[in-house]
């Protein structure tokens, strides 16, 4: 190929990618106000720990029931559509959560519904664009997408809480809602302008029937024999059972953290959330420059050592100390995204096209399936000591899982090497054949 012929395979996957990436960053940008919106909402009218966590926990089960079948699903449907349906139903439930509270009749339960309800169709939005992006960027830059990945949530940690606090201090709830329907539509609009590839389903899988189809609990069965048949992504499942064990209860304390421990309020929290979105941004930036250590997962691994230690600073501080906790959560976002981008990269990179839906969405239920767990535990524990504690054994047990993966776990580090070969794209709007 020459090297003009390089720069216009680059400039096209470039164009198509990056217009519908920012478009997902509307969506994004709403979706980190509604979240905004609903927690602090439960903060001020309940004050309840466990309240808390169950909100947490409505967003898990989703993840946990609803995502290993919208991984098959998205392997088996156009996954462009896939994404525009379901950023539609979003928008619409968003909106019908937002006229309740315009007439006075929004209750908890309703909030517990729309998290519940978003969490769904977020499981199919993710699996689809995520399983797409392999089949859109070249295998050399999965690392760097990922970083950016990693900083648009960044940013979006920064715009996000601010833009919510303000929201929140100054207009009821339902307008923050609106402008959540707004940002959704305005990510299904580039959609319509590209086409995206898709994995050839070519009647090879192990699954199939004798006509070569497959239903969709064979294509299920099919997605959890090549996991647990892989020793290195059985190993980054567990790991991220272990870890969503122990952080995810611990963030969905922290409001009571700035509230109860350290005596702030809204702009304290907000602030706390705009710091680990500047960390987050300034990670991202890293890893799209530098792309990690040669071996991908090894660049993870010291980072989640890493973070556990941040996690500490927030379980640690005394009262008078907020800037202590507000650093431990900024440095944990400048090692979040190079916790996550290199495992996603490698995975992308490793993993056939064709059952990366079912793969992603099946680690991502086992990894959710330690969160209700952690969950359940976490609020009541919490409301019986302190906010505090979970951050401290969590941090603690953190940096210890990343020390003990590196030292005992060669599998991990093998599952890291190699994925920075080139490759040649499809053309836009062709499939690609596969096989698994």
């Amino acid at each position: 190929m020459t090297e003009a012929n390089n720069q216009t395979t680059q400039q096209k996957w470039q164009t198509r990618f990056f217009t519908i990436w920012f478009g997902q960053a509307f969506s994004v940008l709403g979706s980190h106000l509604v979240g905004f919106a609903f927690v602090w909402y439960l903060t001020e009218e309940t004050g309840s720990a466990t309240i808390l966590t169950i909100g947490t926990l409505v967003q898990v089960l989703p993840m946990v029931f609803i995502s290993p079948i919208a991984g098959a699903l998205v392997d088996r449907w156009n996954r462009k559509m896939v994404m525009a349906v379901f950023d539609s139903i979003t928008a619409l439930f968003t909106l019908f959560v937002a006229i309740l509270f315009a007439m006075d009749n929004a209750q908890i339960w309703h909030i517990f519904l729309a998290m519940f309800v978003r969490s769904t169709c977020g499981q199919f939005q993710w699996a689809a664009m995520t399983a797409s992006t392999s089949l859109m960027v070249p295998k050399k830059h999965l690392s760097r997408i990922a970083g950016a990945n990693q900083t648009l949530q960044g940013a979006m940690n920064i715009i996000g809480p601010a833009l919510g606090a303000f929201l929140i201090e100054t207009l009821p709830i339902q307008a923050t809602l609106y402008i959540d329907v707004i940002t959704a539509f305005l990510a299904v609009g580039p959609l319509l302008l590209f086409k995206i590839p898709q994995p050839m389903r070519n009647g090879t899988s192990a699954s199939a029937n004798k006509d070569g189809k497959s239903t969709l609990w064979q294509d299920l069965g099919e997605g959890w024999r090549y996991v647990v048949g892989w020793p290195s992504l059985i190993g980054i499942l567990f790991l991220s059972m272990l870890i969503n064990f122990l952080i995810n209860p611990a963030f969905s304390l922290l409001p009571l953290v700035v509230t109860d421990h350290f005596n702030k309020g809204a702009y304290e929290y907000g602030l706390m959330n705009s710091t680990f979105g500047v960390g987050i941004i300034v990670g991202g930036l890293v890893l799209s420059s530098w792309g990690g250590f040669k071996n991908k997962l090894l660049t993870s691994l010291i980072a989640l050592s890493l973070s556990g230690i941040a996690l500490t600073f927030v379980g640690f501080a005394p009262a008078n100390m907020y800037l202590l906790a507000l650093t431990g959560v900024t440095l944990f976002g400048f090692l979040n995204p190079l916790i996550n981008g290199p495992f996603f990269a490698a995975i992308q990179a490793k993993v056939e096209p064709e059952i990366q839906g079912r793969v992603f969405s099946l680690i991502t239920a086992g990894a959710s399936l330690a969160q209700p767990l952690g969950l359940a535990i976490a609020g009541p524990v919490a409301d019986a000591t302190n906010n505090q504690l979970w951050f401290m054994v969590g941090g603690i047990l953190t940096s210890l899982a990343g020390i003990s993966s590196i030292i005992f776990f060669p599998s991990l580090l093998e599952f890291g090497r190699g994925i920075d070969e080139d490759e040649i794209l499809p053309p836009e709007g062709e499939e690609q054949e596969v096989s698994t």
